[in-house]
């Protein structure tokens, strides 16, 4: 059956927007692997795309920069753990595992949701959720390989599930503060959420004392630097490309089609990000571990459709 031109568009913004989080994942990991901290990485992806939309709502839409001093809460815990914390873990994540393995961890926050839904604010759950979740437990166990004993580095591992909670707030305050009373448009709180991630690097990592030496004279040559690309050309893809265009395809598809089919589209980002991983980085699992991803993937898909 033909979709609207609406959905059409829909789908094919969530589509570029998961590959080019895929993409992004491969320029991170060889800025990480080039000698780039975890928390520079993190601050220069999330000011450099506050700027970026702060300039478009600037001249598209001004009224975007009043806030009610209702809506700071939501947009605070947005802004430092669903954005800053998410990033910074995510970062730690897929320098010491297999990207694939990092993302299938963090993939796993609508579980995450689910259980906040059912055990905190005590909803009625469907029952697809629970075997979403045996399905995604059981998944990562075969990606771990665990009867050959427990290979992963752990500290990726909870850095992995740590970026999987942190993006289930990104979810929760996000659809507080889009939702009434406030009813703020995505593009603007992503905006803002940007801007408070970017104060607290501000603050934590002042900006004059960046290592911005490191983006011309990288310490080692890892990842695509080692293929001859500058960081500099990273960074820009990062900020630009992987982060301020992918998600403002994200809100365009959220705008032609449900919150459901965007998140079941989202999850092929795992597969684009194992898949260019693979071919420049040379990440590759075993086919048994492929299979345990799908499953993953599978759990996570039953789990969103049930809630």
């Amino acid at each position: 059956m033909a979709h609207r031109p609406s959905a059409r568009i829909g789908y094919a913004a969530i589509l570029l927007a998961a590959f080019l989080f895929g993409t992004n994942a491969t320029a991170s990991k060889s800025l990480l692997l080039s000698g780039i901290e975890a928390t520079r990485l993190a601050e220069l992806r999330t000011t450099g795309a506050f700027l970026i939309f702060a300039v478009i709502l600037a001249i598209t839409r001004p009224s975007s920069f009043r806030v009610r001093k209702a809506e700071w809460p939501a947009i605070i815990a947005f802004g430092l753990i669903g954005v800053t914390l998410t990033q910074l873990l995510y970062f730690f994540g897929i320098s010491r595992l297999p990207i694939s393995i990092a993302l299938l961890l963090e993939f796993t926050a609508p579980i995450m949701v689910a259980l906040y839904w059912k055990f905190w604010l005590h909803k009625v759950i469907g029952r697809g959720v629970w075997l979403g979740l045996v399905l995604a437990l059981t998944g990562l166990a075969i990606v771990a390989q665990v009867w050959q004993g427990f290979h992963l580095d752990i500290v990726g591992v909870i850095c992995g599930f740590g970026a999987a909670a942190a993006l289930a707030v990104y979810y929760l305050s996000g659809t507080k503060a889009v939702r009434p009373p406030f009813n703020r448009d995505s593009v603007s709180l992503t905006m803002w959420g940007f801007a408070v991630s970017a104060a607290f690097w501000a603050i934590v990592q002042p900006w004059w004392t960046f290592p911005w030496h490191e983006l011309l004279h990288p310490a080692t040559d890892g990842g695509l630097t080692a293929r001859g690309v500058p960081l500099w050309v990273l960074v820009i893809w990062m900020v630009v490309a992987g982060t301020a265009i992918a998600f403002w395809l994200e809100v365009t598809a959220l705008k032609n089609i449900s919150a459901t089919q965007v998140s079941t589209m989202g999850m092929l980002e795992p597969i684009f990000a194992s898949a260019i991983a693979w071919v420049l980085l040379g990440e590759s699992l075993a086919p048994i571990q492929i299979a345990g991803g799908l499953i993953v993937l599978g759990g996570v898909y039953l789990a969103e459709r049930s809630r």
